[in-house]
Protein backbone atom coordinates (compact mmCIF):
# COMPACT_ATOMS: atom_id res chain seq x y z
CA UNK A 1 0.00 0.00 0.00
CA UNK A 2 1.53 3.35 -0.52
CA UNK A 3 1.30 6.39 1.08
CA UNK A 4 -1.23 8.09 -1.40
CA UNK A 5 -3.39 5.47 -0.88
CA UNK A 6 -3.83 5.51 2.98
CA UNK A 7 -7.17 6.34 4.28
CA UNK A 8 -6.39 7.56 7.93
CA UNK A 9 -9.47 7.42 10.43
CA UNK A 10 -9.39 11.54 10.54
CA UNK A 11 -10.09 10.94 6.21
CA UNK A 12 -13.19 8.01 7.44
CA UNK A 13 -14.60 10.59 10.61
CA UNK A 14 -14.86 13.47 7.16
CA UNK A 15 -17.08 10.62 5.64
CA UNK A 16 -19.18 8.87 8.68
CA UNK A 17 -19.16 11.71 10.70
CA UNK A 18 -17.94 9.10 13.59
CA UNK A 19 -15.03 10.88 15.90
CA UNK A 20 -11.58 9.26 14.29
CA UNK A 21 -10.80 8.10 18.13
CA UNK A 22 -13.99 6.00 17.90
CA UNK A 23 -12.98 4.37 14.37
CA UNK A 24 -9.41 3.32 16.41
CA UNK A 25 -11.36 1.83 19.00
CA UNK A 26 -13.60 -0.36 17.28
CA UNK A 27 -10.26 -1.33 14.68
CA UNK A 28 -8.24 -2.10 18.00
CA UNK A 29 -11.20 -4.03 19.94
CA UNK A 30 -11.95 -6.06 16.14
CA UNK A 31 -8.26 -7.16 15.58
CA UNK A 32 -7.61 -7.62 19.78
CA UNK A 33 -11.01 -9.76 19.95
CA UNK A 34 -10.44 -13.62 19.38
CA UNK A 35 -12.97 -14.90 18.00
CA UNK A 36 -14.42 -11.71 15.81
CA UNK A 37 -17.42 -12.46 14.06
CA UNK A 38 -17.71 -10.08 11.43
CA UNK A 39 -21.00 -10.18 9.45
CA UNK A 40 -22.73 -7.93 7.24
CA UNK A 41 -26.66 -8.02 5.58
CA UNK A 42 -28.46 -7.19 2.39
CA UNK A 43 -27.31 -3.69 2.32
CA UNK A 44 -23.76 -2.54 1.91
CA UNK A 45 -24.14 -3.47 -1.49
CA UNK A 46 -27.17 -2.15 -2.54
CA UNK A 47 -25.66 0.97 -4.08
CA UNK A 48 -23.73 2.36 -6.61
CA UNK A 49 -19.85 0.42 -6.16
CA UNK A 50 -21.70 -1.54 -3.70
CA UNK A 51 -19.87 -5.22 -4.15
CA UNK A 52 -16.86 -3.06 -3.25
CA UNK A 53 -17.97 -2.30 0.60
CA UNK A 54 -18.80 -5.75 0.97
CA UNK A 55 -15.77 -6.93 -0.21
CA UNK A 56 -14.22 -4.48 2.49
CA UNK A 57 -16.17 -5.84 4.70
CA UNK A 58 -14.87 -9.59 4.19
CA UNK A 59 -11.41 -8.23 4.44
CA UNK A 60 -12.01 -7.46 7.93
CA UNK A 61 -12.29 -11.24 8.75
CA UNK A 62 -9.63 -11.81 6.43
CA UNK A 63 -6.89 -9.69 8.36
CA UNK A 64 -7.97 -10.91 11.83
CA UNK A 65 -7.80 -14.26 11.52
CA UNK A 66 -11.81 -14.90 11.51
CA UNK A 67 -12.27 -17.09 8.94
CA UNK A 68 -12.45 -21.09 9.31
CA UNK A 69 -12.73 -20.90 13.17
CA UNK A 70 -15.75 -21.28 15.94
CA UNK A 71 -16.93 -18.12 16.41
CA UNK A 72 -15.45 -16.28 13.47
CA UNK A 73 -17.00 -15.80 10.23
CA UNK A 74 -16.04 -15.11 6.46
CA UNK A 75 -17.31 -11.28 6.84
CA UNK A 76 -20.43 -12.56 4.82
CA UNK A 77 -24.19 -13.31 5.95
CA UNK A 78 -25.13 -15.76 8.59
CA UNK A 79 -25.65 -19.52 7.15
CA UNK A 80 -28.29 -22.43 8.01
CA UNK A 81 -28.55 -26.14 7.86
CA UNK A 82 -31.44 -27.21 5.40
CA UNK A 83 -32.05 -30.54 5.12
CA UNK A 84 -31.83 -32.86 1.06
CA UNK A 85 -35.54 -32.64 0.94
CA UNK A 86 -36.14 -33.13 -2.99
CA UNK A 87 -37.52 -30.50 -4.92
CA UNK A 88 -39.47 -30.04 -7.63
CA UNK A 89 -37.75 -30.70 -10.87
CA UNK A 90 -37.21 -28.21 -13.17
CA UNK A 91 -36.79 -28.50 -17.09
CA UNK A 92 -33.79 -27.60 -18.56
CA UNK A 93 -33.39 -23.78 -20.42
CA UNK A 94 -32.43 -24.09 -23.36
CA UNK A 95 -31.52 -20.19 -23.62
CA UNK A 96 -28.17 -19.57 -21.76
CA UNK A 97 -28.03 -15.66 -22.40
CA UNK A 98 -28.61 -14.03 -19.02
CA UNK A 99 -28.39 -10.56 -17.64
CA UNK A 100 -28.06 -8.76 -14.30
CA UNK A 101 -31.47 -8.62 -12.47
CA UNK A 102 -31.12 -4.87 -12.38
CA UNK A 103 -30.70 -4.17 -15.87
CA UNK A 104 -34.03 -6.11 -17.07
CA UNK A 105 -36.00 -2.77 -17.69
CA UNK A 106 -32.40 -1.55 -19.95
CA UNK A 107 -32.90 -4.80 -21.57
CA UNK A 108 -36.71 -3.66 -22.30
CA UNK A 109 -35.68 -0.19 -23.96
CA UNK A 110 -31.98 -0.82 -25.26
CA UNK A 111 -31.49 -4.55 -24.95
CA UNK A 112 -29.68 -4.78 -28.63
CA UNK A 113 -27.14 -2.52 -27.69
CA UNK A 114 -26.26 -4.17 -24.50
CA UNK A 115 -22.69 -6.18 -24.51
CA UNK A 116 -21.06 -8.34 -22.08
CA UNK A 117 -17.99 -5.67 -21.82
CA UNK A 118 -20.54 -2.69 -21.25
CA UNK A 119 -23.43 -4.33 -19.57
CA UNK A 120 -22.57 -7.85 -18.12
CA UNK A 121 -24.39 -9.86 -20.48
CA UNK A 122 -23.34 -13.79 -20.23
CA UNK A 123 -23.50 -16.43 -22.36
CA UNK A 124 -23.30 -14.15 -25.42
CA UNK A 125 -20.97 -11.15 -26.50
CA UNK A 126 -24.81 -9.04 -26.51
CA UNK A 127 -28.13 -9.38 -26.45
CA UNK A 128 -30.32 -10.00 -30.33
CA UNK A 129 -33.56 -8.88 -28.88
CA UNK A 130 -35.12 -7.16 -26.06
CA UNK A 131 -37.45 -7.99 -24.00
CA UNK A 132 -40.82 -8.50 -25.20
CA UNK A 133 -42.28 -10.62 -22.45
CA UNK A 134 -42.83 -10.66 -18.48
CA UNK A 135 -43.55 -13.27 -16.88
CA UNK A 136 -44.11 -12.20 -12.99
CA UNK A 137 -44.83 -15.09 -10.33
CA UNK A 138 -45.01 -13.72 -6.39
CA UNK A 139 -42.79 -11.39 -6.63
CA UNK A 140 -43.59 -7.49 -6.50
CA UNK A 141 -40.12 -6.48 -7.87
CA UNK A 142 -41.75 -5.31 -11.33
CA UNK A 143 -42.13 -1.44 -10.11
CA UNK A 144 -41.34 -0.90 -6.32
CA UNK A 145 -37.86 -2.63 -5.92
CA UNK A 146 -36.42 -0.90 -8.76
CA UNK A 147 -34.57 2.45 -8.68
CA UNK A 148 -36.02 5.22 -11.02
CA UNK A 149 -39.63 4.09 -10.63
CA UNK A 150 -40.72 6.80 -12.52
CA UNK A 151 -38.34 5.74 -15.50
CA UNK A 152 -39.35 2.15 -14.74
CA UNK A 153 -43.16 3.17 -14.47
CA UNK A 154 -42.34 4.73 -17.57
CA UNK A 155 -40.73 1.95 -19.63
CA UNK A 156 -43.57 -0.31 -18.30
CA UNK A 157 -46.43 1.93 -19.55
CA UNK A 158 -45.12 2.02 -23.04
CA UNK A 159 -46.81 -1.32 -25.26
CA UNK A 160 -44.55 -0.68 -28.02
CA UNK A 161 -41.24 -1.56 -25.75
CA UNK A 162 -42.61 -4.52 -23.42
CA UNK A 163 -45.99 -6.06 -25.44
CA UNK A 164 -47.26 -8.37 -22.72
CA UNK A 165 -46.91 -8.79 -19.14
CA UNK A 166 -48.22 -11.70 -17.17
CA UNK A 167 -49.06 -10.95 -13.05
CA UNK A 168 -49.54 -13.98 -11.11
CA UNK A 169 -50.28 -13.25 -7.65
CA UNK A 170 -53.05 -13.09 -4.52
CA UNK A 171 -53.01 -9.50 -3.97
CA UNK A 172 -53.60 -6.59 -6.27
CA UNK A 173 -49.88 -5.27 -5.80
CA UNK A 174 -48.43 -2.30 -7.76
CA UNK A 175 -46.90 -5.06 -9.69
CA UNK A 176 -50.08 -5.99 -10.75
CA UNK A 177 -51.43 -2.49 -11.91
CA UNK A 178 -49.04 -2.88 -14.80
CA UNK A 179 -50.21 -6.41 -16.02
CA UNK A 180 -51.75 -6.67 -19.17
CA UNK A 181 -53.44 -10.36 -17.48
CA UNK A 182 -53.54 -10.97 -14.00
CA UNK A 183 -53.52 -14.37 -12.89
CA UNK A 184 -55.16 -14.77 -9.26
CA UNK A 185 -52.99 -17.34 -7.28
CA UNK A 186 -53.50 -19.47 -4.44
CA UNK A 187 -52.73 -18.41 -1.43
CA UNK A 188 -50.85 -20.51 1.40
CA UNK A 189 -54.25 -21.56 3.09
CA UNK A 190 -55.67 -22.72 -0.25
CA UNK A 191 -53.83 -25.59 -0.84
CA UNK A 192 -51.16 -28.55 0.06
CA UNK A 193 -47.43 -27.71 -0.08
CA UNK A 194 -44.29 -27.94 2.25
CA UNK A 195 -43.00 -24.96 3.71
CA UNK A 196 -38.89 -25.30 3.56
CA UNK A 197 -35.63 -23.22 4.69
CA UNK A 198 -34.39 -22.34 8.24
CA UNK A 199 -31.69 -19.51 8.43
CA UNK A 200 -29.17 -18.47 10.77
CA UNK A 201 -28.94 -22.31 12.72
CA UNK A 202 -27.85 -25.85 12.71
CA UNK A 203 -31.34 -26.96 12.27
CA UNK A 204 -33.13 -27.23 9.29
CA UNK A 205 -37.01 -28.18 9.04
CA UNK A 206 -39.93 -28.84 6.78
CA UNK A 207 -43.39 -27.76 7.99
CA UNK A 208 -46.77 -29.28 6.03
CA UNK A 209 -48.91 -26.75 5.61
CA UNK A 210 -51.98 -28.42 4.30
CA UNK A 211 -55.18 -26.60 2.92
CA UNK A 212 -57.36 -24.50 5.32
CA UNK A 213 -60.10 -23.48 2.55
CA UNK A 214 -61.26 -24.40 -0.74
CA UNK A 215 -59.39 -21.40 -3.01
CA UNK A 216 -61.73 -18.75 -3.74
CA UNK A 217 -63.40 -17.55 -6.82
CA UNK A 218 -61.17 -18.09 -9.62
CA UNK A 219 -58.09 -18.79 -7.98
CA UNK A 220 -55.60 -21.70 -9.46
CA UNK A 221 -52.72 -22.60 -7.79
CA UNK A 222 -49.24 -22.23 -10.15
CA UNK A 223 -48.97 -26.04 -10.68
CA UNK A 224 -52.53 -26.00 -12.32
CA UNK A 225 -52.13 -22.87 -14.20
CA UNK A 226 -48.69 -24.16 -15.55
CA UNK A 227 -50.60 -27.77 -16.56
CA UNK A 228 -53.36 -25.84 -18.33
CA UNK A 229 -50.65 -23.69 -20.46
CA UNK A 230 -48.46 -27.52 -20.84
CA UNK A 231 -51.62 -29.05 -22.02
CA UNK A 232 -52.49 -26.61 -24.64
CA UNK A 233 -48.87 -26.77 -25.63
CA UNK A 234 -49.10 -29.76 -26.12
CA UNK A 235 -46.38 -30.50 -23.61
CA UNK A 236 -48.61 -31.89 -20.63
CA UNK A 237 -47.51 -35.48 -20.37
CA UNK A 238 -43.69 -33.71 -20.29
CA UNK A 239 -44.42 -30.87 -17.51
CA UNK A 240 -46.92 -33.10 -15.11
CA UNK A 241 -45.63 -36.75 -15.84
CA UNK A 242 -49.47 -37.84 -14.99
CA UNK A 243 -49.44 -36.21 -11.57
CA UNK A 244 -51.73 -33.96 -9.56
CA UNK A 245 -50.09 -31.31 -7.07
CA UNK A 246 -50.95 -33.86 -4.08
CA UNK A 247 -49.39 -36.91 -6.18
CA UNK A 248 -46.41 -34.86 -6.30
CA UNK A 249 -46.54 -33.78 -2.91
CA UNK A 250 -46.14 -37.42 -2.19
CA UNK A 251 -44.21 -38.40 -4.37
CA UNK A 252 -41.57 -35.86 -3.60
CA UNK A 253 -41.87 -36.81 0.14
CA UNK A 254 -41.38 -40.42 -0.53
CA UNK A 255 -37.83 -39.73 -2.48
CA UNK A 256 -37.33 -37.06 0.79
CA UNK A 257 -37.74 -40.52 2.96
CA UNK A 258 -34.29 -42.23 1.38
CA UNK A 259 -32.46 -39.43 1.56
CA UNK A 260 -33.44 -38.46 5.32
CA UNK A 261 -34.37 -41.58 7.53
CA UNK A 262 -36.05 -39.71 10.40
CA UNK A 263 -38.94 -38.41 8.44
CA UNK A 264 -42.38 -40.25 9.35
CA UNK A 265 -44.76 -41.61 6.79
CA UNK A 266 -46.48 -39.45 4.64
CA UNK A 267 -49.61 -39.63 6.66
CA UNK A 268 -47.92 -39.32 10.34
CA UNK A 269 -46.23 -35.91 9.12
CA UNK A 270 -49.69 -34.46 7.99
CA UNK A 271 -50.49 -35.57 11.49
CA UNK A 272 -47.72 -33.80 13.33
CA UNK A 273 -47.20 -30.94 11.03
CA UNK A 274 -43.39 -30.61 10.93
CA UNK A 275 -40.38 -32.19 11.07
CA UNK A 276 -37.02 -30.62 12.09
CA UNK A 277 -33.44 -31.97 12.49
CA UNK A 278 -30.18 -30.61 13.43
CA UNK A 279 -26.88 -30.74 11.32
CA UNK A 280 -25.60 -34.67 12.37
CA UNK A 281 -22.06 -32.51 11.34
CA UNK A 282 -22.89 -30.04 14.18
CA UNK A 283 -22.36 -26.47 14.34
CA UNK A 284 -21.28 -25.83 10.64
CA UNK A 285 -17.71 -23.47 10.36
CA UNK A 286 -17.40 -22.36 6.85
CA UNK A 287 -13.70 -22.68 5.58
CA UNK A 288 -12.61 -24.60 8.50
CA UNK A 289 -11.16 -27.36 5.94
CA UNK A 290 -9.35 -24.92 3.87
CA UNK A 291 -7.94 -23.51 6.69
CA UNK A 292 -6.81 -26.96 8.01
CA UNK A 293 -5.24 -28.28 4.55
CA UNK A 294 -5.98 -25.56 2.26
CA UNK A 295 -3.97 -27.60 -0.59
CA UNK A 296 -6.48 -30.67 0.15
CA UNK A 297 -9.90 -28.61 0.32
CA UNK A 298 -8.49 -25.17 -2.67
CA UNK A 299 -11.72 -22.76 -2.48
CA UNK A 300 -13.24 -22.23 -6.06
CA UNK A 301 -11.23 -18.88 -6.50
CA UNK A 302 -8.98 -18.98 -9.24
CA UNK A 303 -5.79 -19.52 -7.20
CA UNK A 304 -7.99 -21.94 -4.84
CA UNK A 305 -6.96 -19.51 -1.92
CA UNK A 306 -8.29 -16.45 -0.73
CA UNK A 307 -8.09 -13.95 -3.10
CA UNK A 308 -7.09 -10.06 -1.76
CA UNK A 309 -5.78 -8.61 -4.98
CA UNK A 310 -8.26 -10.51 -7.82
CA UNK A 311 -6.29 -11.00 -10.93
CA UNK A 312 -10.10 -11.55 -12.94
CA UNK A 313 -11.58 -8.39 -11.61
CA UNK A 314 -8.40 -6.89 -12.71
CA UNK A 315 -8.99 -8.28 -16.13
CA UNK A 316 -12.49 -7.06 -16.59
CA UNK A 317 -11.30 -3.57 -15.44
CA UNK A 318 -8.96 -3.66 -17.95
CA UNK A 319 -11.36 -4.70 -20.73
CA UNK A 320 -15.14 -3.51 -19.87
CA UNK A 321 -16.05 -0.12 -20.85
CA UNK A 322 -17.64 1.39 -17.50
CA UNK A 323 -19.88 4.50 -17.03
CA UNK A 324 -18.34 7.11 -15.67
CA UNK A 325 -18.26 7.17 -11.66
CA UNK A 326 -18.85 2.71 -12.24
CA UNK A 327 -15.26 1.14 -10.49
CA UNK A 328 -14.70 -2.43 -11.16
CA UNK A 329 -10.85 -2.72 -8.69
CA UNK A 330 -8.95 -5.80 -8.07
CA UNK A 331 -8.74 -4.71 -4.65
CA UNK A 332 -11.54 -3.61 -2.44
CA UNK A 333 -10.51 0.06 -2.50
CA UNK A 334 -13.35 2.80 -1.54
CA UNK A 335 -15.60 4.16 -4.59
CA UNK A 336 -18.09 6.32 -3.58
CA UNK A 337 -20.54 6.09 -6.21
CA UNK A 338 -22.23 8.40 -7.96
CA UNK A 339 -24.46 10.90 -6.08
CA UNK A 340 -22.89 10.61 -3.15
CA UNK A 341 -22.10 13.52 0.07
CA UNK A 342 -19.88 14.78 -1.82
CA UNK A 343 -21.27 15.19 -5.43
CA UNK A 344 -21.82 18.75 -6.82
CA UNK A 345 -25.80 17.93 -6.95
CA UNK A 346 -25.59 18.37 -3.33
CA UNK A 347 -25.52 21.91 -3.22
CA UNK A 348 -29.02 21.74 -4.87
CA UNK A 349 -30.35 18.99 -2.64
CA UNK A 350 -27.97 18.69 0.52
CA UNK A 351 -29.85 15.58 2.01
CA UNK A 352 -28.61 12.37 1.64
CA UNK A 353 -31.49 9.62 1.02
CA UNK A 354 -31.06 6.26 2.64
CA UNK A 355 -33.77 3.54 2.71
CA UNK A 356 -34.47 0.88 5.13
CA UNK A 357 -36.71 -2.50 5.70
CA UNK A 358 -39.27 -2.12 8.13
CA UNK A 359 -40.41 -3.58 11.09
CA UNK A 360 -43.82 -3.58 9.98
CA UNK A 361 -43.69 -5.70 7.26
CA UNK A 362 -41.52 -8.41 6.02
CA UNK A 363 -41.29 -6.38 2.33
CA UNK A 364 -44.94 -6.34 2.06
CA UNK A 365 -46.30 -9.23 3.62
CA UNK A 366 -48.07 -7.68 6.31
CA UNK A 367 -48.30 -4.52 4.58
CA UNK A 368 -52.39 -4.40 4.57
CA UNK A 369 -52.95 -5.10 8.18
CA UNK A 370 -54.60 -2.14 9.71
CA UNK A 371 -52.95 -2.78 13.27
CA UNK A 372 -49.61 -2.21 11.94
CA UNK A 373 -50.38 0.30 9.84
CA UNK A 374 -51.34 2.50 12.85
CA UNK A 375 -48.65 1.42 14.76
CA UNK A 376 -45.65 1.67 12.40
CA UNK A 377 -46.29 4.79 10.21
CA UNK A 378 -44.88 5.76 7.26
CA UNK A 379 -42.83 8.36 8.06
CA UNK A 380 -39.51 10.50 6.67
CA UNK A 381 -37.02 10.31 9.58
CA UNK A 382 -34.77 13.47 9.61
CA UNK A 383 -32.86 15.08 12.41
CA UNK A 384 -34.09 17.87 14.40
CA UNK A 385 -31.18 20.23 13.03
CA UNK A 386 -32.26 19.64 9.66
CA UNK A 387 -36.17 20.27 10.48
CA UNK A 388 -35.61 23.11 12.30
CA UNK A 389 -33.71 25.19 9.41
CA UNK A 390 -36.24 23.60 7.47
CA UNK A 391 -39.69 24.69 9.91
CA UNK A 392 -40.12 20.95 9.64
CA UNK A 393 -42.36 19.41 13.23
CA UNK A 394 -43.09 16.30 13.97
CA UNK A 395 -46.06 15.06 12.20
CA UNK A 396 -45.84 17.45 9.40
CA UNK A 397 -46.99 16.27 5.94
CA UNK A 398 -43.38 17.40 4.25
CA UNK A 399 -42.68 17.61 0.43
CA UNK A 400 -39.33 15.55 -0.76
CA UNK A 401 -38.01 16.08 -4.03
CA UNK A 402 -35.17 16.25 -6.34
CA UNK A 403 -34.73 15.81 -9.96
CA UNK A 404 -36.71 12.73 -10.67
CA UNK A 405 -39.59 13.25 -8.60
CA UNK A 406 -40.91 14.12 -5.41
CA UNK A 407 -43.18 12.49 -2.35
CA UNK A 408 -45.25 13.12 0.09
CA UNK A 409 -45.09 12.02 3.41
CA UNK A 410 -44.93 12.73 7.25
CA UNK A 411 -42.23 13.55 8.97
CA UNK A 412 -40.14 12.21 12.07
CA UNK A 413 -38.03 14.18 13.86
CA UNK A 414 -35.52 12.35 15.76
CA UNK A 415 -31.67 12.77 16.90
CA UNK A 416 -32.07 8.85 15.58
CA UNK A 417 -30.87 10.33 12.33
CA UNK A 418 -27.85 11.84 11.91
CA UNK A 419 -28.00 15.30 10.25
CA UNK A 420 -27.66 15.80 6.51
CA UNK A 421 -29.19 12.31 6.21
CA UNK A 422 -32.97 11.29 5.88
CA UNK A 423 -34.33 8.29 5.27
CA UNK A 424 -38.17 5.94 5.06
CA UNK A 425 -39.26 2.83 5.06
CA UNK A 426 -39.27 0.84 1.51
CA UNK A 427 -43.34 0.27 0.61
CA UNK A 428 -43.28 -2.21 -1.67
CA UNK A 429 -46.80 -3.08 -2.73
CA UNK A 430 -49.22 -1.66 -0.21
CA UNK A 431 -52.12 -1.03 -2.90
CA UNK A 432 -53.51 1.99 -1.07
CA UNK A 433 -50.26 4.23 -1.74
CA UNK A 434 -49.09 5.20 -5.49
CA UNK A 435 -46.14 2.75 -6.54
CA UNK A 436 -44.65 5.93 -8.71
CA UNK A 437 -45.10 8.36 -5.28
CA UNK A 438 -44.15 6.44 -2.08
CA UNK A 439 -41.01 4.79 -2.05
CA UNK A 440 -37.34 5.70 -2.07
CA UNK A 441 -36.81 4.62 -5.24
CA UNK A 442 -38.97 7.40 -6.94
CA UNK A 443 -36.13 9.15 -6.03
CA UNK A 444 -32.95 7.56 -6.45
CA UNK A 445 -31.18 6.09 -9.40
Amino acid sequence: MTTASRKPPAWAEKITGIPAARIIKLAREIGSSKPAYICQGWGPQRHANGEITTRAIAMLAILTGNVGINGGNSGAREGSYSLPFVRMPTLENPVKTSISMFLWTDAIWRGPEMTAKRDGVRGKDKLDVPIKFIWNYAGNCLINQHSDINRTHDILQDEQQCEMIVVIDNHMTSSAKYADLILPDCTASEQMDFCLDASSGNMGYVIFANQAIKPRFECKTIYDMTSEIARRMGVEQQFTEGRSQEQWLRHLYQQSRDRIPGLPSFEQFLAQGIYKQRDPDGHHVAYRAFRADPQANPLTTPSGKIEIYSAALADLAANWELAKDDVIHPLPVYAAGFENYDDPLAGQYPLQLTGFHYKARTHSTYGNVDVLQAACRQEMWINPLDAKQRGINHGDLIRVFNQRGEVRINAKVTPRMRPAWWRWARVPGIPRMAAVSITPAALTY
